[in-house]
């Protein structure tokens, strides 16, 4: 949600019935720690241990 306006309620999933993968998302895009590590692999050249490292560290899965 690039564009979402942090203050305003609507711009956000009802935390009362967001599935858990989008409470997860919210917190992990406002992560600085993560933030870093993202900026500092998308300048990487992307080898495979690098992308497994990150992956790894966060918890995730990528499609394709």
């Amino acid at each position: 949600m690039p564009g979402a306006d942090w203050r305003s309620q609507d711009d956000y999933p009802d935390a009362k019935t967001v599935e858990s993968m989008e409470m997860a998302w919210e917190w992990l895009r406002r992560d600085r720690e993560y933030q870093q590590d993202f900026r500092t692999l998308v300048s990487s050249e992307h080898s495979s241990a690098t992308m497994d490292h990150f992956r790894r560290k966060w918890g995730l899965t990528f499609c394709g």
